[in-house]
C-alpha cells in the first residue's frame, strides 16, 4: 500500500494536466471563434458541390435558393454549427477522453479510412522511427561526451564543447533540414531529399522497410544535429558535480582509470536525472518534428498536426492529436514516477529528510 498510493496520487495529477491541456484547448478553439470559421468553410465548401447538383435537377431560381437553404441548414445541423461551441466543442472532448476519436473531414489513411485512430495508428510509427532513433543516438553521444567534459571542466576541449553545444542549440530544425538536404541530397546526390519512398515504392517488404530507413536519414540526422549540443552540456553539467565529489577524488587516488571512474562512480549517481531528461525527451521531440517531418515531407505524426492546423483545418484532427501528444506526455511522467517510487524509498514516505526534521 506503501508504493501504490504515492503513484495513485501522481497519476490522478498528471490525469488533472490531460484534462487541463484539452481545457485550454477548448478555450483556444471555441472562444476564438476558430472552430466555428472551420466548420463554417466546411460547409460552405460542401455547399459548392451541393449547389451544383441541384442546379442540374432545378431550373425555377426561387426554389433552386430554397433547396439550397434546406441543404445547408441540414449540414450545419449535422456539424453542430446550430449550438454555441460551450455546448458543442465539450461533447468532443467528453468522446476524446474514452478514446472515441472520431472521424477526420480532410484527411484519409492510404487505404482511405478516415478514421481519426486508425490515421493516428497509420502515421504513429514513422513518427516513432524518428524520434527514437535520434534520441538514443543523441544519449548515446550525448552521455559519452558529457561525461567525459565533466573530468575535463575548464579544458580547451570542454571550451569547444560548449561553444558547439550553444551552436546546436540555436540552430533551426527546419533551416538545418534544408542544409542538409542541399548538401547531401542536391550538392552531393548521397541521399533522398524527401518522403518515405523512392517513387515507385518497392513492392518486397523488406526492400520497402530498407528503403523507408534509406529516407530517413536526412530527417534523423537533422534530429540529432540540433539535440546534440543541448544533451552533451546538460549531461556534463549534470555529472559536473558528481565528479567533483570525494568518492570521485577518492577513485583516482586508488589509480582507477578514467572509463571505470566514469562508470562506476559518475554515471551509476547522475543517472537517475539523466534518465529523466531521455524520458521527457522522447515525449517533448514529438512535437517537435512537426517542421522536421513537414521539411522532408515524412508522413508522421508530426506533418499530419501540420496539416490539420496550416492545410484545411480539421478540428477533430486537432483536438485528436493534441489529445495524444499530451497523453504520451502524461505517461512518460508517470512512468518516471513509477520508477522514483520504486527506486527511492524517499519518494514513497514523502521525503525523508522532511520526516527527519
Amino acid at each position: 500500500m506503501g508504493i501504490w498510493r504515492p503513484i495513485a496520487t501522481r497519476a490522478a495529477s498528471l490525469f488533472l494536466v490531460l484534462i487541463a491541456v484539452l481545457v485550454l484547448l477548448v478555450l483556444s478553439l471555441g472562444a476564438t471563434g476558430y472552430s466555428d470559421r472551420i466548420l463554417t468553410a466546411i460547409v460552405g465548401e460542401e455547399m459548392r458541390a451541393v449547389r451544383t447538383a441541384l442546379a442540374a435537377q432545378i431550373k425555377d431560381p426561387d426554389e433552386l435558393e430554397a433547396a439550397v437553404r434546406t441543404q445547408q441548414e441540414e449540414l450545419e445541423r449535422s456539424y453542430g454549427l446550430d449550438q454555441p461551441w460551450t455546448l458543442r466543442m465539450p461533447a468532443m472532448v467528453a468522446r476524446v477522453l474514452v478514446l472515441d476519436l472520431g472521424e477526420a473531414r480532410t484527411v484519409r489513411t492510404t487505404t482511405g479510412s478516415n478514421s481519426v485512430a486508425e490515421i493516428i495508428l497509420e502515421r504513429l510509427p514513422p513518427t516513432m522511427l524518428l524520434i527514437t532513433t535520434s534520441l538514443l543516438i543523441t544519449a548515446a553521444i550525448g552521455v559519452a561526451i558529457g561525461t567525459w567534459l565533466s573530468t575535463r571542466v575548464g579544458s580547451r576541449s570542454d571550451r569547444i564543447a560548449s561553444w558547439i553545444a550553444a551552436v546546436s542549440n540555436a540552430l533551426p530544425g527546419w533551416w538545418s533540414g534544408i542544409v542538409l538536404i542541399f548538401i547531401f541530397g542536391f550538392a552531393l546526390r548521397w541521399l533522398p531529399t524527401g518522403g518515405m519512398y523512392s517513387t515507385p515504392p518497392p513492392t518486397d517488404p523488406l526492400a520497402r522497410a530498407l528503403d523507408m530507413v534509406w529516407h530517413a536519414i536526412l530527417p534523423i540526422l537533422t534530429l540529432v544535429l540540433v539535440s546534440i549540443g543541448p544533451s552533451v552540456y546538460v549531461v556534463r553539467t549534470m555529472t559536473m558535480s558528481v565528479a567533483q565529489e570525494d568518492h570521485v577524488t577518492l577513485a583516482r587516488a586508488k589509480g582507477m582509470s578514467g572509463g571505470s571512474i566514469a562508470r562506476r562512480h559518475i554515471l551509476r549517481v547522475a543517472a537517475p536525472p539523466i534518465v529523466t531528461g531521455l524520458i521527457l525527451g522522447l515525449a517533448a521531440s514529438l512535437g517537435g518534428s512537426i517542421l522536421v517531418e513537414t521539411v522532408f515531407g515524412w508522413q508522421g505524426m508530426g506533418r499530419l498536426y501540420y496539416d490539420a492546423i496550416a492545410g484545411t483545418p480539421d478540428e477533430a484532427l486537432i483536438v485528436a492529436l493534441t489529445f495524444m501528444f499530451t497523453l504520451l506526455y502524461v505517461i512518460a511522467r508517470l512512468i518516471l514516477e513509477i520508477l522514483y517510487v520504486l527506486l527511492d524509498p524517499r519518494v514513497r514516505t514523502g521525503g525523508g529528510r522532511r520526516g527527519a526534521a
